[in-house]
């Protein structure tokens, strides 16, 4: 239920946590061209994963996760 497309300063990316067979859950963010950072650790809870992303975007910024196409 925290998987969602998110927003902040104009800028779309969208919030992936999913539990894989064997594992805990993953967190991945794919950027407003497709550009995809998963992080390597996996998290117990989903909330984690939803905590550390929110983290992520507020220490580094929207832009780290979008990387526009190479012309």
């Amino acid at each position: 239920p925290l998987q969602q497309k998110f927003t902040k300063d104009g800028k779309p990316i969208e919030i992936h946590i999913y539990l894989m067979p064997d594992s805990d859950w993953t967190l991945d963010v794919v950027g407003e061209f497709n550009n995809s950072t998963v992080w390597e650790r996996e998290y117990i809870t989903d909330a984690e994963a939803f905590k550390v992303c929110l983290e992520g975007i507020e220490k580094d910024g929207i832009n780290a996760f979008i990387v526009e196409p190479i012309r």
